[in-house]
């Protein structure tokens, strides 16, 4: 089976040499490591990538969502965003081109590991096989346990901590109605009255590893799974 081919587009060259080596060791090909727009495009008329990990911000003022944009309208390769910047804001304009994957810096090397094996995996578009009543489909490919509390993306495992297990589990019996943050944080944090901001982190960095509006946000403070597709 041919390497897996890999457009590095950071303007840090820390990152871009960290990353280079990182996914070399896991045996994938490195097509270019490039820091701007202009060089993003000679690379991919040059050698096109199965995948582009993608900086959000680029030097000069250059922007990533952008860039993937135009990437899109001459062909659909698949991108995996890096950033230091993981506002709301942000996210919703990432998501809006439909990214396999999400990474926020500082990242550890096992994350980006996982995140591009399960992005390579989104991409391959494997199906899910041994579906039984235990696996609920909670939307974007993802299917729940609700029995065992385990997460995958058709057959693959995806790895969650405990409190994302409970939230899920919580949203996935709920339905698809709303569930109200309060009623959330009683549940999650029981006796240990949790920061202002707790359940909206956690709930950040499901969307953030999961690389899609997994769970939907309302005006009125409430949380629910989204309408499955």
């Amino acid at each position: 089976m041919s390497k897996a081919k890999v457009l590095i587009v950071e303007d840090d060259p820390i990152i871009s040499s960290d990353l280079k080596k990182s996914l070399q060791k896991i045996d994938f090909e490195i097509t270019d490591v490039v820091r701007s727009y202009d060089t993003a495009m000679k690379s991919i008329q040059k050698i096109e990538p199965d995948i582009i990990m993608m900086d959000i911000k680029l030097g000069s003022g250059g922007n990533g969502i952008e860039l993937t944009k135009d990437i899109h309208k001459r062909k659909k390769i698949p991108v995996l965003y890096l950033t230091s910047f993981s506002d709301d804001e942000t996210m919703e304009k990432a998501f809006e081109t439909d990214p396999v994957g999400y990474l926020i810096k500082p990242f550890k090397r096992e994350e980006v590991n996982s995140t591009i094996m399960l992005a390579l995996y989104k991409i391959n578009k494997l199906e899910y096989k041994n579906i039984n009543q235990d696996h609920i489909y909670i939307g974007f490919g993802y299917y729940f346990d609700i029995k065992y509390r385990k997460l995958y993306y058709k057959s693959k495992y995806i790895k969650l901590s405990l409190k994302e297990r409970q939230l899920l589990a919580i949203l996935t019996q709920s339905q698809g109605t709303l569930v109200e943050a309060e009623f959330l944080e009683h549940k999650l944090w029981a006796d240990n009255t949790p920061s202002n901001s707790s359940l909206r982190t956690l709930i950040y960095r499901l969307k953030i590893k999961l690389g899609c509006k997994i769970i939907e946000t309302s005006y009125s403070n409430g949380y629910k799974l989204p309408t499955k597709k």
